[in-house]
């Protein structure tokens, strides 16, 4: 039921808005390129395998795999025509694969994954602890996970309030953010499902908070 709720709430995103939008629209360029330049300074490489939840086309997959060196890189979504365009975009580069999947029940065995990404995706879904409860068990035993999400905070509620109603490309995320992070609720459940926390900082003038947390 959340499945289909989820993909419901999406399903005026066009399948491949990231790859597109980071060429046509210099807001967006500069806001993922921040958000990139902040994820790929912790960061750390890995030998094995990563795990991006809500991969959506997987522009930002192909980011993560380059910066940490991984030996492959599975992204999943509930949004079936996102993951099948990114299997069709990115199947010359073997070492990703997407998956249709819901994040609330990884269908993935314990300790499969060296790391764990969630960059701008735990505001869309229903149960944030049980999203960070399932990363954690697929996560290998000293194994790592970014979390990104807006901070909630003044300017960023005014900025996000402008984007849905004002800006052209903006309305198609109207209703799509259906959990708040305000003030320090991020680290609060990343703590709360069982991770050490080791970096926690916001960027952005304040509007995103990352968290690196480690199993």
């Amino acid at each position: 039921m959340q499945k289909i709720s989820a993909e419901e709430l999406h399903r005026n995103v066009p399948a491949n808005w990231y790859f597109q939008s980071i060429k046509v629209d210099l807001l967006q360029r500069y806001w993922h390129k921040r958000r990139f330049e902040e994820v790929s300074a912790v960061t750390e490489k890995v030998e094995g395998k990563i795990l991006d939840l809500g991969c959506n086309d997987g522009t930002f997959s192909k980011v993560i795999l380059n910066t940490s060196g991984a030996s492959g890189l599975v992204g999943i979504d509930v949004v079936k025509k996102t993951v099948d365009w990114a299997n069709k975009h990115w199947t010359s580069n073997g070492k990703m694969e997407f998956k249709v999947a819901d994040a609330h029940n990884l269908p993935f065995e314990n300790n499969s994954f060296d790391a764990v990404f969630a960059l701008e995706m735990l505001e869309h879904v229903f149960d944030p602890l049980e999203v960070l409860t399932e990363a954690r068990r697929v996560l290998k035993k000293g194994g790592y996970g970014i979390f990104l999400v807006p901070s909630d905070s003044i300017l960023f509620r005014f900025v996000w309030y402008l984007w849905l109603n004002f800006y052209p490309r903006g309305g198609i995320w109207k209703e799509t953010h259906i959990q708040t992070y305000s003030g320090n609720y991020l680290p609060k459940i990343v703590k709360k499902a069982g991770f050490k926390i080791k970096v926690d900082k916001k960027f952005l003038l304040g509007m995103l908070h990352l968290v690196k947390a480690e199993k």
